[in-house]
């Protein structure tokens, strides 16, 4: 069975879009925000390369994909494949500076 491996900085987003939307749409759409995310993670780990790849050429970043949360449009997964399932980066608002959040200056 594929794996899901959350980086810190992945756990610490989704804490962070809970609270917001918690405080701003109600509990019940966070609580639907963290469900859509756990089974988007689970999505990319069966088929990792569904995802568009970012074609950076910072080696710490060159493979890096993104996807969106399923019915959270506007939230992206920056992920990495990995031969037994993926690593989640980040999960950001596709509004926010999430080139500089991933630490790219472009």
């Amino acid at each position: 069975m594929p794996k899901v491996y959350q980086r810190a900085a992945a756990r610490s987003d989704l804490v962070e879009q809970f609270v917001y939307l918690a405080e701003n749409a109600g509990l019940a759409v966070a609580n639907r925000f963290m469900a859509q995310a756990e089974e988007t993670f689970a999505e990319l780990a069966h088929e990792p390369l569904i995802g568009a790849p970012l074609q950076l050429t910072h080696p710490r970043l060159e493979k890096l994909r993104k996807w969106r949360i399923k019915g959270f449009d506007n939230h992206l997964v920056f992920y990495e494949p990995h031969p037994d399932g993926v690593s989640i980066v980040r999960v950001l608002h596709a509004a926010r500076d999430w080139w500089g959040l991933l630490g790219f200056e472009g």
